[in-house]
């Protein structure tokens, strides 16, 4: 058990009784439909860790210890290339870098938090429990910031280790799973992340503008995905994730009339609690 596991588990001790039962039933839930998305995902991840020189330990220590999906199969694909510690260490760090973008967006709902919380809620700090997040952050009815994030991180952590060892034990039965496609779940995933961001909720002023935000996002990081495509070390990532949000951002900055800013924000949570952050910075 990883170290920030124990952390988790402490915590999950120390705090039962502050903890709200149905809010981390409610993060389970709502990462559910990702999970379903990253079964193939983690079933693969095991495929390939014997084809790429990997010990059984060493592929379920890899879950429990760095538990970063695309990471992992990064640092499988340079370890069966032979590439140096260093170089795998720099492309992972790069890889995750987005996840940057995401702890930024969490700062106003962890910042009165403890130190402990904050260390174990980085570690756990997926795609998929961001996504699960923040469409809950969104709806604005959270009672626990921290059960919510709890039941997400629970769900996937278990499902991703759970799917590592199901892929150890497919692998060594059924040869060539790699050639099933089963990596385009992923895929499919990720537009399901995204997809329910672009569709506004209610018919909200508040609403609209962020719907049409994330249009402004999506279309822009897609088109310098493919520019910036033969950037090194996967840093096209980074260039499109940057590029998306910054544009994003600025459609927000800049068309919201500043006379109804205020309301805006009253509608939006999300956007008030993030507004709420940054005036107290």
């Amino acid at each position: 058990m990883s170290a920030i596991s124990k952390v988790f588990l402490m915590l999950l001790r120390q705090n039962k009784s502050n903890l709200d039962s149905n809010e981390i039933m409610l993060g389970a839930k709502a990462t559910f439909p990702l999970i379903v998305g990253a079964i193939p995902f983690g079933i693969l991840f095991g495929t390939l860790a014997a084809p790429s020189g990997l010990s059984v330990a060493a592929t379920i220590a890899m879950s429990v210890f760095v538990f970063a999906g695309s990471a992992q199969f990064i640092s499988l694909g340079l370890l069966a290339a032979g590439a140096p510690l260093e170089v795998i260490v720099a492309t992972t760090f790069v890889v995750n870098l987005r996840h940057a973008l995401y702890a930024a967006n969490l700062v106003p709902h962890v910042r009165k938090l403890s130190q402990k919380w904050r260390i174990a809620i980085g570690f756990g700090l997926t795609d998929e429990t961001f996504a699960a997040v923040t469409s809950r952050m969104v709806e604005g009815d959270i009672k626990d910031f921290r059960s919510l994030y709890l039941g997400s991180w629970l769900a996937m952590y278990g499902n991703w280790i759970l799917c590592t060892i199901i892929g150890i034990l497919l692998g060594e039965l059924i040869p060539d799973m790699t050639q099933w496609g089963l990596d385009f779940a992923m895929v499919v995933t990720f537009i399901g992340m995204v997809a329910p961001h672009l569709i506004p909720r209610k018919n909200a002023h508040a609403q609209m503008i962020s719907a049409s935000a994330c249009w402004i996002a999506v279309l822009v990081a897609a088109v310098v995905s493919v520019l910036a495509a033969d950037m090194p070390n996967k840093l096209g990532l980074m260039a499109a994730a940057l590029a998306g949000l910054t544009s994003g951002m600025l459609f927000v900055r800049f068309y919201k009339p500043a006379a109804s800013s205020k309301s805006i924000a009253a509608d939006n949570p999300d956007l008030k609690a993030n507004n709420q952050g940054a005036n107290n910075g």
